[in-house]
């Protein structure tokens, strides 16, 4: 396989591999304070939480919408090459990257009075999405050959990604017994950007007269934004570890705020919903943004071979490399600067409806404004979505959480979003004294075989809660 092919094989396994911000198994679980990072308006009932440092909340996740990596590497009598043109065969353009995590470095609470409990913390985020470019890859793979008359749209080439620090903090205030309302104010601080979006522009390839083949680039407008990315020579010039380590020393600051709400409709049936992220990133440090726009008629190369030299990459006429670089340059410009520009958050929405049932409880603290009863078991219907620059990402989880005795939660989900249909999750959380752990695994089903999953992601966390 040549290093173009290699490019291209990489460029589609990374494109095939993403995860969806989703927390179905952490939204409203447990009544433990990391819940509040996903809906602000959720109800509390311990006096205060420390986070574990660096440990309070992590998450790992990786997914696929239609490839898996058995497409590629399973061992049959198949060859490679018929199993990669059969994945790019069956990629579209609304197929994608979407990888997010999440470090949760300090995250603690404390409640000011029988209505209020206040959090707070800060965490270090990265969250990247990219569409596969569907025109360009088959072009790339195939070659002009197989692709005349056929029109690539360029308007395919589609990515974001971030990498930011947040400082956050939050109240949950009690209404009365039955509505409770939740916001919080977040302050981003952006180390990492880079993004293309609204391009435009087609190239197509028909027959020649001339040479084998004419070309048509129509209105090619291609933009590229980036902060803290490339260096004046546009070549990248800082690494993961530096990236990571200024997110809170930048000078690229956004604002953002969440809300979120608790509703008891009865004692036994209830109704939350959350959205988060409503906020922006001003870009101003270390800025670099490049264009290209233009429109351009390319007829081909003419190549001068020499009959004494085989080797025809070294007799090519020179003189015509450089005409064309000057007609490219001269009808398709490409421009950069220094203009700051601002970056919108992507938001999620949450939403659920929960009916709980079996032997009641009695709350942990007997505050009059906070009491109410606890059922050990629960049903319900949770719905996600997220803003995303081609479409919003849509998901819905069936669930069942259970109580074991007083210290032990379980939950478990039935999600069906982009990735999968049939994703099961599992979800412990238990409190030993003072500490409280919990563990969040997704896609169990296919914990045995990887390979043919589809997606896979585990979620845990360590706090000090004081009832």
């Amino acid at each position: 396989m040549n290093f173009r092919k290699l490019f291209i094989v990489l460029g589609v396994l990374i494109s095939c591999l993403g995860y969806s911000q989703n927390k179905q198994l952490l939204y409203g679980f447990a009544e433990m304070p990391n819940t509040l990072m996903v809906n602000p308006g959720a109800e509390t009932n311990f006096r205060f939480h420390a986070g574990i440092p660096f440990l309070s909340g992590l998450l790992f996740s990786v997914g696929s919408s239609k490839a898996k990596i058995s497409d590629l590497f399973l061992t049959d009598n198949i060859g490679f090459t018929s199993k990669f043109r059969d994945l790019i065969g069956k990629l579209t353009e609304r197929d994608f990257i979407d990888f997010n995590s999440t470090v949760e470095i300090l995250n603690g609470g404390y409640r000011l009075n029988e209505k209020m409990y206040l959090s707070f913390g800060l965490y270090q985020e990265m969250d990247f999405i990219g569409y596969f470019p569907n025109d360009l890859a088959n072009l790339a793979y195939y070659g002009n050959g197989l692709n005349i008359n056929k029109t690539v749209h360029l308007s395919q080439l589609r990515f974001r990604g971030d990498i930011l620090g947040v400082i956050h903090a939050g109240l949950s205030y009690k209404v009365n017994k039955r509505l409770n309302i939740g916001g919080r104010f977040k302050i981003y601080s952006g180390s990492v950007h880079v993004s293309s979006q609204n391009n435009t522009g087609t190239f197509t390839t028909v027959e020649g007269v001339d040479n084998i083949y004419r070309h048509y680039f129509s209105n090619i407008n291609i933009n590229f934004n980036s902060s803290g990315m490339l260096d004046e020579n546009n070549k990248i010039s800082i690494g993961l570890k530096d990236a990571i380590g200024n997110t809170f020393l930048s000078k690229n600051i956004g604002v953002g705020i969440d809300v979120g709400f608790t509703y008891h409709y009865t004692p036994q049936i209830e109704f939350t919903g959350s959205i988060l992220d409503i906020g922006f990133i001003s870009y101003s440090k270390n800025v670099k943004n490049l264009s290209l726009v233009g429109s351009h008629q390319f007829n081909g190369v003419k190549v001068l071979f020499d009959e004494a030299n085989k080797d025809y990459w070294s007799v090519i006429n020179k003189d015509y490399l450089a005409e064309i670089d000057s007609e490219f340059r001269k009808n398709i410009p490409g421009t950069s600067n220094s203009n700051s520009f601002i970056s919108w958050r992507p938001i999620k929405f949450n939403g659920a409806v929960r009916y709980s049932y079996g032997r009641a409880r009695s709350n942990k603290e007997c505050y009059d404004e906070t009491y109410k009863e606890y059922y050990n078991n629960s049903v319900g219907l949770q719905l996600y979505a997220i803003t995303r620059p081609l479409s919003t990402q849509i998901a819905a989880t069936l669930f069942f959480e259970k109580s074991i005795g007083e210290k032990i939660n379980a939950k478990f989900t039935y999600t069906a979003d982009d990735y999968s249909f049939t994703n099961v999750g599992v979800g412990v959380s238990t409190q030993i004294g003072k500490f409280h752990m919990y563990g969040l695994l997704n896609n169990v089903l296919k914990l045995s075989d990887l390979a043919n999953a589809k997606s896979a992601s585990l979620q845990f966390g360590f706090n000090l809660i004081f009832d």
